[in-house]
């Protein structure tokens, strides 16, 4: 049993405040869905936690197993067992799909994996999200389209084995295909007993992946929590009672 424990977390970009006390644990096996509207601090969250050097952690902890994250380089908490799905992951030219995982694999493990055993695990892998092997051997993410770089990023936790993962909007630019092979990846991962911070705009990636928890974030912080039914409640009411903005009546 792993536990992430994010206690009255303050966190600046520069001079500006963007989180503002933010609490909130998450065990291992359990779904937390964060949802708000643009701006209300979603992505630091999960940049924070992941160790971004744009982001200044000015009050509060992050806890891992009763472990200091704060205290960990990027790496360190990599190898603790926490994991970032980015919304907009990076092309690294020169470094092939096939190598970069077989060396984080290798630093996360503490030793390389042994090549037969891992070719099929890897081939198992890409073929749950049907990917192309051909994949393998191109630079990691160049060219790559929306919905390739988001399986790239799946791929990876289902290597990786972290102990709590953070999924940063990872269903934005996915059709409706590879939205279902995405969610169907992150449900195999789930299965295995991870925690999981599931970051959105949208309910749709939640008819796939069902959450166990619900918060709304708003200007830096959880305003409500609750089960999956908050959920719903937002794609019918949308925001507007949190932000005080009311939609105009329609004539």
């Amino acid at each position: 049993m792993s536990v992430l424990e994010i206690h009255n977390l303050h966190v600046s970009a520069g001079d500006q405040p963007i989180l503002k006390g933010v609490d909130l644990t998450v065990r291992s096996g359990e779904t937390h869905a964060i949802m708000g509207p643009n701006g209300s601090g979603k992505s630091t969250l999960a940049y924070s936690i992941a160790g971004h050097p744009k982001y200044t952690v000015t009050q509060g902890s992050v806890l891992l197993d009763g472990h200091d994250v704060l205290a960990m380089t990027v790496d360190e908490r990599a190898r603790a067992g926490l994991f970032l799905a980015m919304q907009y992951p990076v092309e690294v030219p020169g470094v092939s799909v096939s190598n970069f995982l077989r060396s984080a694999v290798t630093a996360v493990r503490g030793e390389a994996p042994k090549l037969r055993t891992w070719v099929k695990e890897v081939n198992g892998a890409m073929t749950s999200l049907e990917m192309d092997r051909a994949f393998a051997e191109r630079n990691v993410n160049e060219g790559f389209s929306g919905g390739e770089k988001k399986r790239h990023e799946i791929l990876q936790l289902e290597l990786l084995k972290p102990k709590i993962a953070v999924l940063d909007e990872t269903d934005s630019g996915l059709d409706v295909d590879a939205l279902r092979v995405v969610s169907a990846g992150v449900n195999r991962v789930r299965e295995t007993g991870i925690g999981t911070l599931l970051i959105t705009h949208y309910t749709r990636i939640l008819r796939y992946i069902e959450p166990d928890f619900v918060h709304v974030f708003y200007d830096g912080r959880i305003v409500e929590s609750g089960g999956k039914q908050l959920a719903d409640q937002l794609e019918e009411e949308g925001y507007a009672r949190f932000t005080g903005v009311q939609e105009t009546a329609k004539a």
